[in-house]
């Protein structure tokens, strides 16, 4: 991909140089030899003067000596002999390079022309004398005075040419060590995720196409481990199962007394057991790499709080409610992932649209930490009678159209980073969930915290106290 990239931006630089760069050579070509035949006009020109008042040789002679042309032996002076004009001869000042058919021809015509002569090109200019007699003054002009300037033009062209092609090239080839990073990236990690390694997340970086399919690769790691763990769950729960029946074997084994049938029937029922135990424990005990590592982990919560708060704010228009969002202005990254994020607020702010009338007010507020960040969502509602009961999973709290997870989907996702969830009140009259995402994922695991005596930090509090003024303790 890189490569091709390089070959595509060089062939199109190379046909855009040759196509402007060759015919502004020409033109620079033709500009110099239009300069040089208007100079060898214009010191032609000087000569007119002398020619109509005077023929008289030595008059003529030094009118050339006075031009640039004339003093370098490139002007011809031809004077028609007309005896009536006092010139019994045709007078000839300086050395011709155009033949004598050139010279009649201009006469003739009478119009300026330019010809071909050996070393470089000869001007023709017709002066009309008295009695319709016509000299002609022909000028020199060397092929280096034609092309004066041509060649230093032509290298600076190439000179540019070549840096335009050697920066499209440096250019392109960066955009291609993007492109192919990202790409390789998202190929290492497909690699690592089918060898089991379920945790690897890919950066959303790169390309607009190769944005959108890290996205799509980081859902589907996480749908593949949310798969594994929901089997993991069955493959305990049918294991648990088993052991209601296994109790009945095993009393109705120790029934059968002594004999040979008996003790392996026995055997076989306590192996069985074991088994099932054995079953559950790793069931539930196994736990796949899921902790997201390197560039790709987390998320920008101020996008994802901006895109969620967007979705939402078209019902709340619909319902009449007042909306506010702080703190959103500039990114905030978190070790969540977008997915996990989104569902979080998606849940509390689904909770404040069924449970809350029509017309109430709430609020997202976003505030960033050196070690944590703190997501509020705030409502004028009716409020929450007991915090404690709405945060175990599965309590709906007696309340119509609740299944009571949403509150355990935010814990979890806050507890995954070290941090925790609290209810409380709101300046606005009604509830407060505070989310503390914690920024040091060393303590993520909630066993490891319990186990170290993990507390919050000074840091913590002091951030908790921001949030809290002008909003009302919780």
């Amino acid at each position: 991909m890189r490569w091709a990239l390089v070959k595509v931006a060089l062939a199109v630089t190379v046909m855009v140089v040759v196509a402007f760069a060759v015919p502004l050579g020409l033109v620079i070509k033709e500009m110099a030899r239009d300069r040089a035949v208007t100079n060898a006009e214009r010191q032609a020109a000087t000569i007119a003067p002398t020619l109509t008042i005077t023929p008289e040789q030595h008059a003529l002679e030094v009118a050339v000596q006075t031009t640039h042309a004339g003093t370098a032996g490139r002007m011809f002076v031809h004077v028609p002999a007309d005896p009536d004009a006092g010139v019994p001869k045709a007078v000839d000042i300086g050395t011709p390079r155009a033949g004598r058919a050139d010279h009649a021809l201009v006469q003739r015509l009478f119009r300026t022309s330019t010809t071909k002569v050996t070393g470089g090109t000869a001007l023709l200019q017709p002066t009309l004398l008295r009695n319709d007699k016509v000299a002609v003054v022909e000028v020199y002009v060397p092929n280096a005075e034609m092309s004066r300037g041509v060649t230093t033009a032509w290298l600076m062209l190439a000179g540019v040419g070549i840096a335009l092609i050697l920066g499209s090239v440096a250019v392109a080839d960066r955009l291609g060590v993007r492109m192919v990073r990202s790409a390789r990236r998202l190929s290492g990690a497909a690699e690592e995720l089918g060898e089991g390694r379920l945790g690897v997340r890919v950066p959303e970086e790169g390309p607009k196409e190769l944005q959108s399919a890290a996205v799509a690769f980081n859902a589907m790691a996480d749908q593949v481990v949310q798969l594994l763990a929901n089997e993991r769950e069955l493959a305990a729960d049918l294991s648990h199962r088993l052991r209601t029946p296994l109790t009945v074997l095993r009393l109705n084994a120790a029934s059968l007394g002594d004999g040979p049938a008996a003790e392996q029937t026995r055997a076989a029922v306590e192996q069985l057991e074991r088994e099932v135990d054995i079953i559950i424990r790793t069931a539930r005990e196994a736990k796949p790499q899921t902790t997201l590592v390197g560039p790709g982990a987390g998320c920008d919560a101020s996008e994802v709080v901006r895109e969620r708060m967007d979705f939402w704010s078209a019902l709340a228009e619909d319902e009449g409610r007042k909306v506010r969002v702080a703190g959103v202005d500039r990114p905030v990254r978190i070790p969540v992932g977008r997915p996990e994020l989104a569902a979080a607020l998606d849940a509390l702010l689904g909770n404040v649209f069924r449970h809350t009338p029509e017309g109430t007010a709430f609020s997202v507020d976003l505030h960033n930490g050196e070690d944590a960040v703190i997501v509020l969502v705030s409502d004028a509602g009716p409020g929450i009678a007991d915090p404690a009961a709405a945060l175990a999973r599965g309590n709906s709290g007696s309340r119509d159209g609740s299944t009571g997870l949403g509150l355990d989907i935010v814990r979890r996702v806050a507890e995954s980073t070290g941090g925790d969830v609290r209810i409380g009140s709101s300046v606005l009259g009604g509830t407060e969930v505070r989310i503390w995402i914690g920024l040091d994922t060393r303590a993520a695991d909630p066993e490891e915290r319990r186990r170290s005596g993990h507390r919050v930090p000074d840091r913590r509090r002091t951030l908790i106290s921001a949030g809290r003024r002008g909003r009302g303790d919780i």
